[in-house]
């Protein structure tokens, strides 16, 4: 017994003092898969900024003033929402909408896109990669499915592949939040399934050089970080 206590407590030690940011390299495909703890919107690199397929920006009366939809709004356009609105419409034109919702039914944005429809906007020497991968409803609720995420992410690294130039993305833990699917799809699940579909699409054709995966610091304790290495790890094959 005293022996099972001491294998646990060393398990814990070693998870405890396990080094914040979990990474692994790889030759083929060339690239690399950074888990980091940090603020999104502060890395130095093109960033996904997750939405709805309507590209709502009203905040706080659809957009969640506590979402990164909305830090996105405030930090990058200043709360100049009009500007931000611009932006997406003119990278969307590209698109046609999915549906159009009758005069009067909701308020904000008036069409809907395919869940995986990114809009590329260039702001301040980056990409800020606009995805859809929830769906609103009339009543301005968020919905994902896993299949749609999966799918999200697949159309993510087609754009990211086609504009970035190989520069490193930074991607937030999605599912959780608005999207209420953070029961089907917690964080450390989330992880593995945006590192899988970052890999499979980069052994048809590189997509980037680096991949970050941005965890907020009040979302590190609950992941298991040595699980999290090895399943990096085991991506190398």
């Amino acid at each position: 017994m005293i022996a099972g206590i001491a294998v646990i407590s060393i398990a814990f030690a070693v998870q405890q003092a396990w080094p914040r940011e979990v990474s692994q390299s790889y030759r083929s495909p060339n690239t690399e898969i950074h888990i980091v703890e940090g603020d999104l919107l502060a890395q130095d690199c093109n960033i996904v900024i997750g939405m709805s397929d309507a590209f709502d920006t009203e905040v706080p009366d659809i957009i969640s003033q506590t979402s990164v939809q909305s830090q996105f709004l405030t930090r990058v356009y200043d709360d100049d929402r009009d500007a931000l609105d611009r932006d997406l419409t003119s990278a969307l034109t590209r698109y046609a909408p999915r549906r159009t919702f009758p005069p009067g039914q909701r308020t904000g944005k008036q069409c809907a896109y395919e869940i995986g429809t990114v809009a590329s906007i260039r702001q301040q020497r980056k990409f800020y990669f606009c995805l859809a991968y929830t769906e609103m409803s009339d009543r301005h609720e968020a919905q994902a499915t896993v299949d749609g995420i999966w799918k999200s992410l697949n159309c993510l690294w087609d754009e990211v592949r086609s504009v970035s130039n190989g520069d490193t993305v930074s991607i937030p833990v999605i599912g959780g939040g608005q999207a209420r699917i953070s029961q089907q799809l917690p964080a450390q699940d989330s992880i593995r399934l945006i590192t899988l579909s970052y890999m499979l699409a980069s052994r048809k054709t590189k997509v980037t050089g680096r991949l970050n995966v941005v965890v907020r610091p009040e979302d590190v304790q609950n992941l298991d970080m040595l699980e999290l290495q090895a399943f990096l790890r085991s991506l190398r094959g």
